[in-house]
């Protein structure tokens, strides 16, 4: 009974991750500034926000040398995620930018049993197709214009570069607190992209300060966070199936926020997906 409880909570775990994550797409799409200004500022405020909390907790900042290059490497990693899911955001629009990044559960399912050498589940490669089939349902026309066709390239590059990132990280996350890995991470990203904000015209940074405070703290801090989390409690195949219910999540943001109302085939298509995070609930539990 305690085993089922404790499933039950890892599952609400993730669902709450997701819901903070997939503000990403209405924040992206509502923050008007150039893309490595904004991320820039999304890692600076994030690292402040999760130092803070680090210190508070009395969460030790030492990592074993051996995992220097897994830290940084991963922050890379999750820096042209962003950069790249971002410019998809920009030149699409919410569903585009989200559902052609999630093609990442079937990437992930490809690559997982390759670079971590953990048996390959055909039950999973099911499922990606499942998810797959969904997002195909959810993007619209691809003939609506070439910005469209290149913001599904940038978010299907941004799902095989965050990929990757989860699956190194898989290896460390029961060594290390989310909120600690989070904090190199931002930080990384946060001093590579620093040089953005003399490249770029920041006029407009000042009226934008609230969305960037939501995205650094709730999407980034928060949501990250929990979602690493997650990677202590299933394999990360499983974590990335039943994160597809962000892009639903996040296209009901959409329709709250930004009035992006979904097409019906935008509702199969959703339907689909949380077919396959309902089945992997389940199977994940037995």
């Amino acid at each position: 009974m305690k085993n089922k409880s404790l499933h039950i909570n890892h599952l609400l775990e993730i669902n709450l991750a997701m819901i903070f994550i997939s503000t990403s797409g209405a924040l992206g799409r509502y923050v008007q500034l150039p893309v490595p200004v904004t991320i820039a500022s999304r890692a600076g405020l994030a690292f402040l926000f999760l130092l803070l909390y680090c210190k508070w907790k009395k969460i030790s900042f030492r990592i074993a040398k051996k995992d220097h290059p897994i830290i940084f490497l991963s922050g890379i990693f999750m820096g042209i995620h962003w950069l790249t899911y971002f410019y998809a955001l920009q030149l699409s629009n919410v569903a585009i930018g989200m559902l052609s990044m999630f093609t990442y559960p079937i990437i992930t399912a490809l690559l997982e049993p390759l670079i971590l050498k953990t048996p390959f589940q055909r039950i999973h490669f099911v499922l990606g197709l499942l998810v797959l089939c969904g997002i195909y349902l959810l993007v619209p026309d691809f003939e609506t214009g070439n910005s469209h066709i290149v913001a599904v390239g940038l978010g299907v590059f941004s799902a095989l570069v965050y990929s990757i990132r989860n699956i190194i990280l898989k290896s460390r996350a029961a060594h290390y607190n989310g909120s600690l890995m989070m904090t190199y991470q931002t930080g990384i990203v946060g001093f590579i992209l620093a040089p953005a904000f003399f490249i770029y015209k920041v006029d407009a940074i000042a009226d934008q300060w609230p969305a960037l405070l939501t995205l650094a703290l709730f999407t980034t801090a928060i949501g990250h966070t929990l979602f690493l989390n997650c990677f202590k409690h299933f394999n990360i195949t499983t974590v990335s199936i039943l994160s597809s219910v962000q892009p639903v999540y996040g296209i009901l943001i959409g329709v709250i926020f930004l009035s992006e109302i979904p097409s019906w085939s935008t509702v199969m298509g959703g339907i689909l997906i949380l077919s396959s995070v309902v089945i992997e609930s389940v199977r994940s539990y037995k």
